[in-house]
C-alpha cells in the first residue's frame, strides 16, 4: 500500500466496520476529509485529518484504518476552514 493507493471520494472505515469520512485528498503524510464528515458540534465546516499512520490497508476505493471509528475520530487533528491548506 502506498499513498497513491488513496483516490479521491474513497471511504474511510474504522477497525470496526463504521464510517470514519471521505477522501478529500491526500495532503503529506496525511488523509484529509471533506468538510461534510465533521464530527460533533462546533466543528462543521473545517476539514479533518487521519495520520497515514492509522492506515492498515486500501482496497477497492475504501481505506481501512488499524482503529476503530471513534478511537480515529478522537485522534483527528482539526484543520480550521479560516486557514489556507
Amino acid at each position: 500500500m502506498t499513498i497513491h493507493d488513496i483516490r479521491e471520494h474513497a471511504d474511510v472505515i474504522g477497525k470496526d466496520g463504521r464510517h470514519v469520512g471521505t477522501v478529500d485528498r491526500v495532503e503529506g503524510d496525511r488523509i484529509k476529509l471533506t468538510k461534510a464528515d465533521s464530527h460533533g458540534a462546533g466543528h462543521e465546516g473545517h476539514h479533518h485529518f487521519i495520520e497515514m499512520s492509522l492506515v492498515e490497508t486500501v482496497q477497492e476505493n475504501r481505506v481501512h484504518l488499524s482503529v476503530s471509528a471513534d478511537t480515529a475520530i478522537i485522534q483527528e487533528e482539526e484543520q480550521s476552514g479560516d486557514r489556507a491548506h
